[in-house]
């Protein structure tokens, strides 16, 4: 018998590659921080000898979940500026109130009370486009969670830099700093085609070139900004993307929500990758990505939350529930249909889909050997989740994340039976309160009639 880490005994396995197949009492055996084998549970007990031993009878097992796009911190600005469209949110109520309390310290507490709610709900990686992205890095690092950090560009000033010069330099030190980190990886995150003009943009394509790493920008978030670009310049964001080299294998567009039948080639020939955030498109009324539509022309869609100020959650089984449901629905480019985004494509969206955006999908997004141990497993023995004749399915339209039970990265329990395993949740309570307090004063402070 060969001796290993770690083997994990389920139920059923979800590997996602190489195809949709739901393995039968199945395990995973784990050493050194990665998959070895996903096999019978009979023949795992005669082939394995594991330091650590998991039973888990009732249980899935899943690819960790890969929120692809999201604002870690912003969880610290949960439900401030809620049932506001997305410009006013932004302008009256986000930007400013950033503009009073962001800082590393906030970044830091923000990021913190992010990673217990998205390891709690089984994601095992999240992308970040945000400021002060180093500490991002620095404390997804500490605590072994995977992290893709934006390196953030945008024209205007703010306390993370004073002008584009500034930004990319900042952005470059972060990159070397990581560049062989097997956790962290990082990207070009310019805001979006209404706050970073060409010359920046040309600056981030040529980098990104020579370095290959991606590029994720919010695009076609809503079709008042599709509308204002072309009153101001003529075109269309996507088409003016394309004209700068932007749109290519490395480009992930965020939100696309407005969307012609030109565009959806445009992508698929450039072979681009969206980001779909269905609750946060819907809880800002920006619109209905058409994602059956992306899918039919065989372009890579991964899911993201968005922050949580604008969701308000980073639930990636709700998120996974929300695209296969609002999927079904009719959109600008076909009819409706019960067939569109069904369980399995919403998971693969939900792990490998992700992994292939961020340009990791070699170290994770399935349960494969020779990747990363990054795994999830949800409980599938409760009332809501009974009887189960597509585990998949369930976990899709009836599971939630508080059935997901375990969580490994890289071979290490993040999530043990519930239990977060590097977080004191009490604390974690105590200092978003604390946020809460200051910013809650000093906004009723600065609303008081003189």
């Amino acid at each position: 018998m060969k001796n290993i880490d770690l083997l994990i005994d389920a139920r059923w396995v979800a590997p996602v590659e190489p195809d949709d197949r739901v393995l039968d009492h199945h395990s995973v055996a784990v050493d050194k921080g990665q998959i070895v084998a996903v096999l019978p549970t009979e023949r795992a007990h005669q082939r394995y000898r594991a330091e650590q031993h998991r039973t888990l009878p009732h249980h899935l097992l899943t690819p960790g979940f890969i929120n692809a796009h999201g604002h870690a911190a912003m969880s610290l600005f949960r439900g401030l500026a809620d049932d506001l469209p997305l410009m006013t949110w932004l302008e009256e109520h986000i930007w400013p109130a950033e503009g009073q309390w962001v800082s590393d310290e906030f970044v830091a507490d923000g990021v913190k009370l992010a990673m217990a709610e998205m390891l709690r709900s089984g994601t095992t990686c999240f992308s970040d486009m945000y400021f002060f992205p180093d500490v991002v890095a620095r404390e997804a690092r500490r605590i072994g969670m995977r992290a893709a950090v934006g390196l953030i560009l945008i024209d205007f000033p703010t306390v993370w830099a004073e002008n584009a010069d500034e930004y990319l330099r900042k952005g470059l030190e972060i990159h070397d700093h990581y560049r062989y980190d097997h956790l962290i990886s990082t990207f070009f995150a310019p805001h979006a085609p209404y706050t970073v003009s060409d010359e920046p943009l040309s600056k981030v394509r040529t980098l990104a070139d020579e370095l290959h790493i991606p590029i994720q920008m919010h695009v076609h978030e809503t079709s008042a900004e599709v509308q204002n670009a072309v009153e101001s310049s003529g075109k269309r964001p996507l088409q003016r993307l394309d004209e700068l080299g932007l749109l290519s294998p490395n480009f992930m567009a965020v939100h696309m929500t407005d969307l012609t039948e030109t565009e959806i080639q445009q992508l698929a020939q450039t072979n681009s990758h969206v980001v779909h955030c269905p609750e946060s498109n819907m809880k800002l009324a920006s619109g209905h990505c058409p994602v059956q539509s992306l899918l039919n022309a065989d372009i890579n869609v991964a899911l993201g939350t968005d922050g949580a100020a604008s969701n308000n959650d980073l639930d990636m089984i709700g998120e996974m529930r929300s695209a296969a449901l609002l999927a079904k629905l009719a959109d600008a480019h076909s009819d409706a249909s019960a067939t569109a985004v069904d369980a399995h494509t919403a998971l693969a969206m939900a792990t490998i889909n992700g992994a292939k955006a961020l340009g990791i999908d070699q170290q994770t997004g399935s349960l494969t050997a020779g990747k990363d141990a990054d795994i999830t497993a949800i409980d599938l023995n409760h009332l809501a989740t009974q009887p189960i004749y597509d585990p998949v399915s369930q976990l899709v339209y009836a599971a939630s994340r508080d059935q997901v039970s375990d969580v490994w990265v890289q071979g290490q329990a993040q999530l043990e039976s519930g239990r977060l395993s590097h977080f004191n949740t009490t604390h974690l309570i105590e200092t978003a309160d604390n946020w809460r307090a200051r910013i809650q004063s000093f906004s009723n402070d600065d609303h008081e009639t003189p």
